[in-house]
């Protein structure tokens, strides 16, 4: 028999299994709390889902060949792409992908809750049109 004293410290929470697309979701709200005032009215209405990979179909239109490459995807048209008169249409769409995100986190050692923050700021980025230079500006301002 083991000597269970000798674990180290677990993160509160932790079950042992992989974290769910709740618990992925959940890091997801906290990532967007952290975003400047400038920009959260701009993102209200930006949905956020959880999905475990993107499909065939989207890979295809990425000319993505293997499902573990796309962690995020921005649908959507970004606000620099948009006239002051245009209304209806499917709400601004970003998708994290839960399994990709995981062996990310897996093979880079990196805090979960960061690489999560890091693919949605990425994502939102396109949202606002940004280029990556930007998008990097923007995650070391949240």
């Amino acid at each position: 028999m083991s000597d269970k004293s000798a674990l180290p410290d677990l993160p509160a929470g932790w079950t042992g299994a992989p974290p769910d697309a709740d618990a992925l979701f959940a890091m997801a709200e906290a990532a967007l709390a952290t975003m400047p005032d400038v920009f959260r009215p701009h993102i209200e209405g930006v949905v956020i889902s959880i999905e475990e990979f993107a499909d065939d179909e989207v890979l295809a239109s990425l000319d993505i060949e293997h499902p573990y490459e796309l962690t995020g995807l921005y649908e959507g048209r970004p606000l620099t792409e948009r006239s002051i008169g245009e209304s209806g249409g499917m709400p601004d769409r970003v998708t994290l992908y839960r399994i990709p995100i995981l062996v990310e986190w897996i093979e880079a050692g990196e805090k979960l809750e960061w690489l999560v923050r890091h693919v949605l700021i990425h994502e939102i980025g396109h949202h606002f049109g940004f280029s990556d230079e930007d998008m990097h500006a923007l995650e070391d301002m949240a």
